[in-house]
Parts: C-alpha cells; sequence; structure tokens
C-alpha cells in the first residue's frame, strides 16, 4: 500500500490500530468529494439536520484577521469567505468569491473578477468596494491592536500602513462593482495561495463599522476583542447565532450562494478534556471531533467510530529566546539541539507515521534541502557544547501548554515532561512554567518575558513555504530574540520570486541558514487527525483545515 502526496483518507474503526501501525498508510474513502472546481450552485433542499462537533479550546474571537489560533479560525471559516478557495484534493487556489484573477506580467497588479449575487448576512451586497474596504482596514490596523502575536497580513505582506517601506501591499481599487484590482510594491509569488488563508475572509464594512472592529473594548476569556469579533458577519454559508462560554451555534445562511449543504443548526462544544470528547462522542452528544490522540484510538476503534487522517502539514518546534542571558550563545543552542532525542519524544506520544523534523518547511511543499545541520542526539556532544559556551548551570524556565490539544502538540504536559528529561540528562537545569492555554499562552510565548524555551508549533493555512519560513523567521520577533538580517534578506527575496526551481533553491537555502543558527529546533511533522460517527458518510478534511460543514454529508 502507498501514500499518496494528495491522498485524503479515513481509517475503518474495525482496522484502526493496524491501520496506524502501517505509518499512515490507509485506504482512500470511495464516496468522498474529490471535484476541483469552484463550489456548486445552490441547492434547492432545505438544510434540517443538528450537528454538533467538539473542540479542544474555545475560539479566542471571531474576528479572523486577528485571531492566530485555528478553533477562532475553524468557526469563521463557516461565517466568512475569501475571495480565493482550495481545491480539496490537491489544496491548490480555485475560485471561491472571486471568479477569475489575472496577473500583470510583472506580479504586481492582480485583477480580481468577483461573483455577482452575493450578499453578506446583514443584506449589504458583495462587492469591489466591500472587498477593498476590507483590505484597507487591514493595511492601516492600529498597531496598539495588532497584539504580539505575528499577524498573517504582516507575514505575507510585511508591513502596515505606519511602515510603507516595508509593506508589499500598495493599494486597492473598485475598477468597477465587480471588479477589484490589487496592486502591490513588489512581487508576492505566494500571494494567490496565502489570500484562501482565514485571516482574509471578507467580512460586512457595515458590520466592521458598527461592530467597532478595531477597538478591543471587550474581554473575553481573559482576550482583549471587538464587539465585532463576537458577532462576525460574512457571506458563507452559516450565519453567527450566539456564543456562550462553551457553546457556539451557527445557523444555514437562507441566501447563501453556493450549496447550503444538509446541516441547519451547526454547534461548536468546547470539551477540553480529550477523554471527555471521547465520551461525548460515544454517549451521541457530538457528532464529532478533532486532534484524536494516541490513547483515544483503542476505544474509539471498539466503539465504530469513523477516524479520518490529514496530509501532515504542521511543525512542532521547541523555541529558544535568545533574549534570555546565555542563549544568544550558538553553542548553547546547538547543545539543546544535540540533547533532543526526536524518536523517544515521538514513541507512543503522536500518532503513527508522524516524522522527525529537521527543517522547518514541510515535506508536502516539495523543497526540502538534503544539506541543513542535522544534530544528532548526543548528550556527551551536548554536554562538551555547553562546556564550551560557559553554562554553568543557570536556571532555565520552559514553558508549555496545560489543558489543550493541538495539531502539532497532541499531548503538551508529556510531550514536556519527556523533553525535560532529554534536557536534564544534557547537565541543562530545566525550571518548568505551565500555562493555562486559556489564559494566553500563546501571546505569553510571543512577547519579551524570562522566558528561555518553550513548545508551540504551525499549523499552515495555506501551501507556500513562506507560510512557514516567512512567518516564523521572515524578521525579527520576540517570540525567539533572533537577529539575523542575513536571513531575512533571503526570504524576503524567495517571496519574490517566480515560482520554479530558483524559487525552490531559495527556500533550500533559507532552510540550511536557520540549521546552522539554530533559533528554534524542529521536533515534528505531526500526523493530525479527527473522528466522526457512523452517521457521518462525507467529510471535507483539509491538510490547511479548510473544512467547511456545508460539505459534511450524513446518512438518511
Amino acid at each position: 500500500m502507498t501514500q499518496s502526496a494528495t491522498r485524503r483518507s479515513v481509517i475503518k474503526a474495525g482496522a484502526i490500530a493496524a491501520a496506524l501501525a502501517l505509518a499512515g498508510c490507509t485506504a482512500a474513502r470511495p464516496d468522498e468529494d474529490t471535484t476541483s472546481t469552484s463550489p456548486s450552485p445552490s441547492s434547492s433542499a432545505e438544510p434540517t439536520a443538528s450537528f454538533t462537533f467538539a473542540t479542544a479550546a474555545r475560539p479566542a474571537g471571531l474576528d479572523p484577521f486577528l485571531a492566530v489560533d485555528t478553533e477562532s479560525h475553524r468557526v469563521t471559516r463557516q461565517v466568512l469567505e475569501t475571495l480565493v478557495g482550495v481545491d480539496p484534493v490537491t489544496s491548490a487556489p480555485v475560485p471561491l468569491l472571486a471568479e477569475s484573477w489575472s496577473e500583470s506580467e510583472d506580479g504586481r497588479i492582480h485583477d480580481f473578477t468577483l461573483r455577482r449575487g452575493v450578499t453578506f448576512h446583514d443584506g449589504e451586497p458583495l462587492n469591489a468596494a466591500a472587498v477593498c474596504a476590507n483590505f484597507e482596514r487591514w493595511y492601516n490596523l492600529p498597531a496598539s491592536v495588532r497584539g504580539p502575536e505575528v499577524l498573517t497580513f504582516r507575514s505575507v505582506f510585511k508591513g502596515f500602513a505606519d511602515t510603507p517601506e516595508l509593506s508589499a501591499y500598495k493599494s486597492c481599487t473598485a475598477v468597477d462593482e465587480y471588479t477589484v484590482r490589487l496592486e502591490l510594491n513588489t512581487r508576492l509569488t505566494g500571494l494567490i495561495p496565502a489570500l484562501a488563508s482565514p485571516e482574509f475572509g471578507i467580512s460586512s464594512p457595515r458590520a466592521l463599522a458598527e461592530g467597532r472592529a478595531d477597538t478591543l473594548s471587550e474581554d473575553r476569556n481573559g482576550t482583549r476583542i471587538s464587539a465585532y469579533a463576537q458577532h462576525p458577519v460574512g457571506t458563507g454559508p452559516f450565519a453567527f447565532t450566539s456564543w456562550t462560554e462553551d457553546e457556539l451555534l451557527l445557523t444555514s445562511n437562507p441566501q447563501y450562494w453556493g450549496d447550503r449543504g444538509e446541516i441547519r443548526e451547526l454547534v461548536f462544544r468546547t470539551i477540553t478534556s480529550p477523554e471527555s470528547r471521547l465520551r461525548a462522542l460515544k454517549n451521541g452528544e457530538v457528532d464529532g471531533y478533532d486532534l484524536v490522540t494516541v490513547s483515544d484510538v483503542g476505544e474509539l476503534a471498539r466503539a465504530g467510530m469513523q477516524i479520518l487522517q490529514r496530509d501532515p502539514y504542521s511543525i512542532l518546534y521547541l523555541g529558544i529566546n535568545q533574549n534570555f542571558p546565555g542563549l544568544d550563545e550558538p553553542k548553547m543552542r546547538q547543545a539543546i539541539a544535540h540533547a533532543v532525542d526526536k524518536p523517544a519524544l515521538l514513541e507512543d506520544l503522536f500518532l503513527s507515521g508522524t516524522k522527525s523534523a529537521n527543517q522547518f518547511i514541510p515535506e508536502k511543499l516539495g523543497v526540502r534541502s538534503d544539506n541543513v545541520t542535522n544534530y544528532g542526539h548526543n548528550t556527551e556532544r551536548a554536554k562538551e557544547l555547553l562546556e564550551e559556551a560557559g553554562y554553568t548551570g543557570e536556571e532555565l524556565p520552559f514553558y508549555y501548554p496545560r489543558r489543550v490539544t493541538r495539531a502539532y502538540l497532541p499531548n503538551p504536559e508529556k510531550v514536556y515532561a519527556e523533553l525535560s528529561r532529554q534536557l536534564t540528562a544534557a547537565g541543562l537545569n530545566i525550571r518548568p512554567v505551565p500555562v493555562e492555554w486559556s489564559e494566553g499562552y500563546l501571546e505569553q510565548i510571543s512577547r519579551k518575558g524570562d522566558r528561555a524555551l518553550h513548545l508551540s508549533g504551525l499549523s499552515g493555512s495555506y501551501m507556500d513555504p513562506d507560510n512557514f519560513v516567512g512567518t516564523l523567521f521572515g524578521g525579527y520577533s520576540d517570540e525567539f530574540g533572533y537577529e539575523d538580517p542575513q536571513l531575512f534578506t533571503k526570504i524576503d527575496r524567495a517571496r519574490t520570486l517566480p515560482a520554479g526551481e530558483d524559487r525552490s533553491d531559495a527556500y533550500r537555502s533559507i532552510s540550511d541558514r536557520i540549521s546552522t543558527r539554530v533559533p528554534a529546533v524542529p521536533l515534528a511533522y505531526p500526523i493530525s487527525t479527527l473522528t466522526v460517527s457512523p452517521r457521518v458518510t462525507q467529510y471535507p478534511t483539509s491538510p490547511v483545515l479548510n473544512e467547511v460543514f456545508n460539505k459534511v454529508r450524513l446518512a438518511n
């Protein structure tokens, strides 16, 4: 049995344990939708089903442009749509709100022809002026609203209106009612794939204004958000209805331009414990949940549930903060890399098929470098490097999240425990700093602080290597405290190269540079899976998590 680079798989419950032991080698589901065209016209059938999906964490906020967590985007993908969609098989860009687009020879002008007859949930029309209002809002976002995390607009366009000399974005113009012209200051080869990211969901300009989207006036679960971020308005197949502490309700959009599907009421219910999610599925309280862990597998098999596997498209890493005393010394970072035993880390903690990583660009993108510096597990070499670096046992605070499951980190407490054991064996003095995910873990590791090491990862949202190395290392960030003008220049250049072997080689060179400087240690390309009840006959799995529930099909 072979594993296709584009296959989306389902593992039937009766064979789940054996199938996972084959490192992800599975049979493709015969009834999956494999069309790669634009969405179908609206179905005449009225949706009647209710569907409940359990999530591992609460959404941080429902303004997709300011959200950086996958649970927020899981919801907003249902409510807001992007100009560009994602092919369900290849993950390549396809039409969505834009029926077509064209690019000038120099790559600086992109014209988008919008789909006609589309309205926002508040009745406002989708037109070129509405799209440009979104781009102008993004570009002019006040610095006080951006937060410490790297927003996708910044990683793609590099700058906002207050740094025009850095920004690839120049202007958005409504050429006519249904034609949008996006003008750039330089070519961005990954622009079209990037516009499929949920962060670029198109909101109703009226709703943005009424919800004061750029004023973080509300407090929700310890996070400052706007009124708009509690009631988003888009053009998607589902409209926002309500949001309580642990339950969020969406309702089928009766004016949706495409296929409304079978689900009338869609509920996202937060259940933080993997054991509780499993129990809720077995009891029929939910219809599915994401982020299946190793410990779930046997119970799911015995309960007759289905496991759906995505192509791996995320990276788990051990972050190193060079602003922490001593960690600006390369030999210290190399010692940390040598101290890590990646195969031992993956054993029993990750689903079979998860691979050790020695670079930050996933294999799926086809730009893997064979020349990266490999730091094999070597405790004695790690001890030698620590001595050469002058390390004398100073305490190293190690941050890790609690009470959460992520696609790249299925069991953070156990992963931390194993990493801590390995680092301690090499002579490092590790102090654990557990942080509740719900108390702003991502924000804490993204800003300045006493952090030496931290666990984190990145789930890709569009098919381009810049989604990984540009987001993580395209410029200085407080997460790593890493200043490397040569690397930043390499990434800036690679982004502007036309698609082809020169661009691929540029990204391979970037991987080589990162491996020698060790701003972080790549650990794994985790397998990501979800489970659904036998009631589900089709689910739109996607490596980039472009999973919209009007594509779910249910047994009669």
